[in-house]
């Protein structure tokens, strides 16, 4: 699902794309929990601690990375996988809380002039349930969910596509996630990146996948924007 509030922006924009689970939303250790909870019912025993470095990557992407090759499932099985995981997060959905700082640092960056596009793996009822957490729709231009590439993160392609929403170049903007998988995905598609710790993944892994900056959370970067790429 995308939305788009008027024709893209042009000249001297700068858009600010946003993964949303885990840089915008708390969400990174209900998806660890529910996914093992999955995993286990499929008879899989996959440790918490190998699921929450495989989070950011998109359902099919993460269940082949964490099985690996010598347990390759057919298309069916990883489909029963993501449903499971699917229904056992949804119970979460009217709890979701926002990380410190999210609705205003998206709302500082709208006043300032920047385009701030979402661009995530999640859509349907989960996107929404992300957006009324976060709670600044009205500073939000655009959404590029799971819906709209054929390839989620560590791809170019769902940053490649909120620039486009945006219409903005590569060299006018910079994205913020907490994933090595967002850290590559901006990368490869030539923006700046800053990295938030907030969910968990060390510093050194974020900076040597590709993170420009890195801050504790979203109240922290608000506080810090003089000094960061979205300055």
């Amino acid at each position: 699902m995308s939305t788009n509030k008027g024709p893209p922006h042009t000249g001297t924009s700068r858009a600010a794309v946003f993964d949303v689970d885990g840089t915008l939303v708390d969400t990174n250790h209900l998806h660890v929990v529910t996914w093992w909870e999955a995993f286990r019912r499929a008879g899989h025993l996959v440790p918490t601690h190998v699921i929450h470095r495989a989070i950011g990557l998109g359902s099919q992407d993460l269940v082949a990375h964490l099985l690996g090759p010598e347990k390759t499932l057919a298309p069916e099985e990883t489909e029963e996988l993501s449903t499971a995981h699917k229904v056992l997060y949804a119970q979460y959905f009217e709890r979701l809380s926002a990380l410190p700082g999210a609705g205003r640092l998206l709302r500082r960056l709208a006043d300032d002039g920047w385009t701030v596009v979402l661009a995530t793996s999640a859509s349907g009822e989960e996107l929404s349930a992300l957006r009324r957490a976060i709670d600044a729709d009205d500073a939000i231009t655009a959404t590029a969910s799971a819906d709209d590439v054929a390839e989620g993160k560590p791809a170019a392609e769902p940053v490649e596509r909120a620039l486009e929403l945006a219409g903005v170049p590569a060299q006018r903007a910079v994205l913020v996630g907490d994933t090595v998988w967002d850290m590559r995905a901006g990368s490869r598609a030539g923006v700046r990146c800053v990295a938030l710790l907030c969910e968990g993944i060390p510093r050194a892994d974020l900076t040597e996948a590709g993170a420009d900056a890195v801050f504790d959370d979203p109240a922290h970067l608000l506080a810090s924007l003089s000094r960061s790429p979205l300055a």
